[in-house]
């Protein structure tokens, strides 16, 4: 006999049920847990305690974590498969895709500083440079692809020192609550990233709203009606809004950070 399971959230390095109790149906014997507001605003407080830890972090570090993210995804290669559905190879394929994915972004951890990174030519005697630095908190609604998507809207968000609240797919959030599973067994610092399932037109425009969240990846968001009202609450705190991007590029790891120069005298 099957048992009837209720997946939970992931926030703050821990699993915990709504608070509003609600959940919705995903399979014939399964549910997810439907996020409130509330959820969402105790999902961004965990992101905000997490990023100074996270981002002072060396980029060293950060690269092994999320390689270790993927040796952990690896090694549910076939609970992955499962979940996505689908022809088996196909399913097969996602999951190695994703894989790859996780390594490819751990390998920028300490390059994209310096390919980034400049010294600026100036007409005085000081050396003027400039280096990226994580902007903090960035709201994420993930694509409707349940895992590539999810990962690669996610580990280039935290490799450059970010942490996240992420917006799982609605219709198929199983894959990301496995990834939780995953991320809470791989040395990644509880709160740096966050997951969120339920409905996505009642979670997106709070997280665009916060005043505590810096940036915002909408590339996930269905409509455009809702992707205009989301970039329009955005604006209340000027956060950096990212609509569309390739999967793989550094486009989106340079979206959520600002660029610090600093001045210093030569010759001294």
């Amino acid at each position: 006999m099957s048992v009837r399971k209720t997946y939970k959230l992931f926030i703050g390095g821990a699993f915990p049920r709504s608070e509003s109790g609600r959940s919705y149906p995903v399979t014939r014997t399964e549910h997810a847990a439907r996020a409130s507001r509330k959820d969402a605003r105790d999902a961004v407080v965990a992101a905000r305690k997490a990023f100074p830890g996270w981002s002072g972090a060396t980029a060293y570090n950060r690269g092994q974590i999320l390689y270790r993210v993927a040796e952990m995804l690896e090694g549910r290669r076939a609970q992955f498969a499962d979940e996505l559905g689908g022809p088996r190879k196909q399913a097969l394929e996602q999951v190695d895709a994703a894989v790859d994915r996780l390594v490819w972004y751990a390998g920028w951890s300490d390059k994209i500083a310096a390919v980034r990174g400049t010294a600026n030519p100036v007409a005085s005697p000081y050396l003027n440079l400039s280096s990226p630095e994580p902007v903090g908190v960035v709201a994420v609604v993930a694509p409707a692809d349940p895992l590539l998507g999810l990962v690669s809207a996610v580990a280039p968000v935290i490799v450059t020192g970010n942490t996240c609240v992420v917006v799982a797919a609605e219709r198929a959030p199983l894959p990301a609550i496995t990834f939780a599973e995953v991320l809470a067994t791989s040395d990644l610092p509880g709160g740096v990233v966050n997951i969120l399932t339920g409905h996505q037109a009642e979670l997106a425009p709070w997280l665009a709203a916060h005043m505590d969240v810096n940036g915002l990846d909408l590339t996930g968001v269905t409509t455009p009606e809702q992707a205009l009202a989301c970039e329009r609450a955005a604006t209340e705190n000027f956060k950096r809004v990212l609509t569309a991007a390739e999967d793989r590029g550094t486009r989106r790891m340079t979206a959520f950070m600002e660029t610090k120069t600093v001045w210093h005298p030569a010759g001294i």
